[in-house]
């Protein structure tokens, strides 16, 4: 346990800002899970079923609650939870147990365990945080089966809360004007405590180790969501300077808020876009709120996860409008399903792969799955009636895949105007730029579309050859290294030419260090996470883009990252922009 002398934990920032107060544990107390075998199969099977109906009822009830308190994000989250409980292969994994005479509680948690551990072992790191989801539902169930509460915390006073890694269990009877603050053992940026605290606007840390479960209630901490530390009662002397650096932050962000409503415009009058990379209905307002000018990357996986069956076109274009209309009048750009390879979706069969990311994902799953796709166009051109929609597909290599892709959107809406359904036929088509071949190929790619989006967590993987998820390489892969930035040059400069705009939506766009090589670069759009917005805008103001254009081209022939970073760090001190 720590003790009463101060201590810093670092682990992974998931949600910026600052905090400080006295710490509450949120703990799930172990269940005891009995294991005996049972003669009445059917009776145990029907305990099962009943454990289910009345986690869904209770789940039901979550969302309708939670979207009455206006915490959209969490109700959606809530209704991934019921549907969790529709999965046929959960359940029939489970009942093919009591089948063979194993208790309901025991089959139950095997399964869900099965399922969980499953989820876990897949390097996408989205996909594998829904391992903690799993269990939570998991956890619902075995409460009613064994007759006992799993309910969450209730508090009493402003808290930090602490916890193993927190499940919407844990936080739906949160007060959001008593949380302060969130840290937790495990976690990452996708997690539900990262989800969680974006939403309320409040710090997170998440990745601590288990040693932040060893902080008793009561102690004062100092939560920094901005560099993924959290210090244990610390000093007076630090506690008065972390509380002046508070309220300064505070200050700072309203006025950044506020002056983040205008268009970003350079020093020297040059106009360009800043937007949001939005991942769901959650997060959507997040943009409008911090100012951003339109989406420049809506992610749709979310609509394909936590459910037994490819969503409807209808169920589709309900979640599209839904973010359409948070930005009405705004250019959105809908980035197509990418999932494959490594993105386990039972129930689309997906293959085994040796190297998944360079395996079946994005675009390249239209051959075999164009159907998914097809869909997948209709839901958007029907949504897009009103909106300033773009359409841009991923892991495009070469000309034949934009043709094919293209192809289908106008099947899309052949057969929505055979159906005589009202559709958007001014979309613009793009696609991402995120494999090398695409870049190096840019001049003939750029005649076949309307925009380029540079995707430079995958570019910049691609091009150094590096594994982001192996932490003895990952620090190779730096989107600032110089053969990088080129292609990201080569892709600009080739569809200029065509007159085509370009954005780019890795989070490279939201890094202050590359705003005056980007702008230099001539990059149109700038995308990236919401929270980042006021700060971009900021620098931008002080930027004057026809200074940039030499320092963009000098930095280019430089040797590597770090040499390019200290040279941008050294370029924003100079004009008396804080980092």
């Amino acid at each position: 346990m720590i003790g009463k002398e101060s201590k810093t934990l670092n682990g992974i920032p998931a949600a910026p800002g600052l905090a400080h107060g006295k710490t509450v544990i949120v703990t799930q107390e172990k269940l005891d899970i009995p294991n005996y075998e049972v003669q009445d199969v059917d009776k145990e099977d029907q305990r099962l079923l009943d454990a289910c109906a009345k986690g869904q009822e209770e789940l039901s009830a979550f969302k309708d609650e939670v979207g009455e308190r206006a915490k959209s994000d969490e109700a959606q989250i809530f209704e991934a939870h019921r549907m969790i409980l529709e999965d046929v292969a959960l359940l029939d994994r489970a009942k093919k147990s009591i089948q063979s005479g194993v208790n309901a509680e025991k089959a139950w948690m095997d399964s869900i365990e099965y399922f969980a551990q499953m989820m876990e072992a897949i390097p996408d790191e989205t996909l594998s945080s829904r391992a903690v989801d799993i269990r939570d539902v998991g956890r619902r169930v075995l409460g009613h089966l064994l007759g006992i509460s799993v309910g969450g915390t209730v508090l009493t006073h402003p808290a930090i809360i602490l916890g193993d890694d927190l499940t919407p269990s844990d936080t739906v009877s949160l007060d959001k004007d008593l949380v302060l603050g969130f840290a937790t053992g495990r976690g990452g940026p996708t997690s539900h405590t990262a989800i969680l605290a974006k939403a309320f606007g409040l710090p997170a840390v998440v990745g601590l180790g288990e040693e932040v479960l060893s902080i008793p209630n009561g102690t004062m901490v100092m939560v920094d969501g901005n560099l993924g530390s959290v210090m244990v009662t610390p000093d007076e002397a630090t506690l008065s300077a972390f509380i002046e650096k508070e309220k300064v932050a505070e200050e700072q962000q309203a006025v950044a808020r506020d002056a983040a409503q205008a268009n970003a415009v350079t020093a020297d009058g040059e106009r360009v876009e800043v937007v949001a990379n939005v991942g769901g209905i959650s997060d959507a307002p997040l943009g409008i709120q911090n100012g951003a000018e339109g989406v420049g990357l809506f992610r749709t996986e979310f609509l394909y996860l936590d459910r037994n069956a490819l969503p409807t076109v209808e169920e589709q274009v309900e979640a599209y409008k839904a973010v359409f209309d948070i930005y009405a009048g705004l250019p959105i750009v809908v980035r197509t399903l990418d999932i494959g390879g490594d993105k386990v979706i039972p129930y689309l069969d997906l293959p085994k792969e040796l190297n998944p990311f360079l395996g079946w994902r994005g675009v390249r799953m239209l051959d075999g799955a164009e159907d998914i796709f097809l869909q997948q166009f209709k839901g958007l051109l029907q949504a897009g009636v009103g909106a300033d929609l773009r359409i841009m597909v991923p892991m495009v290599s070469g000309l034949a895949e934009i043709r094919a892709a293209k192809a289908v959107m106008e099947k899309a809406k052949a057969e929505l105007k055979a159906e005589g359904k009202p559709f958007t036929d001014t979309v613009q088509f793009g696609i991402m730029i995120e494999v090398p071949s695409a870049a190096l190929m840019a001049d003939r790619l750029a005649k076949e579309v309307d925009f380029f989006s540079i995707g430079t967590n995958d570019l910049t993987q691609y091009t150094t050859a590096v594994d982001r998820t192996n932490s003895k390489v990952a620090h190779l892969a730096n989107p600032l290294n110089p053969a990088v930035l080129t292609l990201i040059k080569r892709t600009i400069d080739c569809a200029h030419v065509e007159g085509k705009w370009v954005g780019l939506c890795g989070e490279l766009a939201g890094e202050p260090l590359a705003a005056p090589i980007l702008l230099g670069l001539g990059l149109d759009e700038f995308s990236m996470s919401p929270a980042r917005v006021p700060l971009i805008k900021r620098v931008m103001k002080s930027l004057r883009k026809a200074d940039c254009v030499p320092f963009a081209d000098e930095v280019l022939t430089y040797n590597d990252a770090e040499e390019v970073m200290k040279a941008s760090e050294a370029y924003l001190v100079k004009l008396g922009i804080e980092l």
